[in-house]
């Protein structure tokens, strides 16, 4: 909870990667917020009030993953959401003569997105950003293993994580203040 907040208010990405971490550690600890306690609760040093906060934040999700049935994959809608808001923004800003840099970053970043496209198998296409936060928490995911990238599939990340901190920015700055309210519709 303390974590999420302060991810969502500096940075978008890292909070919805951050969140995909948060549902894979609720089915790690299959649902069980006694599992969690001790996984992860029981290690911050903070109050008896903030600990019951940070608890009932976690059971909040538990029963967000129950009622959705997102126990064995998938998303919860509340970071569909986010996803979709992303998307959204990331349209509007391709679309905008007043963010060229955005689609001049977007179109080097696309020939990543096409050949991770093609290696993702049949039935799991999914949009561009998402394509885009599968890789990068694929390869997250893989360094907390210890596990090595190829070279290649680290430029890739590179371009990717250049070009969602990008979007993130973007983000940051219309919720400060829209970056669209004087485009002429």
């Amino acid at each position: 909870m303390i974590i999420s907040q302060a991810k969502r208010k500096e940075n978008i990405a890292e909070y919805l990667l951050y969140m995909w971490q948060v549902e894979d550690i609720m089915r790690a600890c299959n649902l069980d917020i006694d599992k969690i306690k001790a996984a992860v609760i029981d290690h911050y040093d903070v109050d008896d009030d903030t600990r019951k906060q940070i608890t009932d934040w976690w059971e909040g999700l538990i029963m967000m993953m129950r009622h959705e049935g997102k126990q064995q994959g998938g998303h919860l809608q509340i970071n569909k959401n986010v996803l979709i808001r992303l998307s959204d923004l990331h349209n509007e800003l391709l679309k905008s003569p007043k963010h060229p840099d955005y689609g001049a970053e977007f179109y080097k970043t696309l020939p990543f997105i096409v050949e991770l496209r093609a290696k993702a198998q049949q039935g799991e296409q999914c949009g561009e950003l998402e394509t885009c936060f599968n890789a990068l928490y694929g390869t997250l995911l893989l360094k907390l293993q210890g596990k090595q990238v190829s070279k290649d599939t680290q430029v890739a990340i590179d371009q990717i994580s250049h070009f969602i901190g990008t979007l993130a920015a973007y983000y940051k700055k219309n919720e400060e203040k829209p970056i669209f309210d004087d485009d002429i519709q």
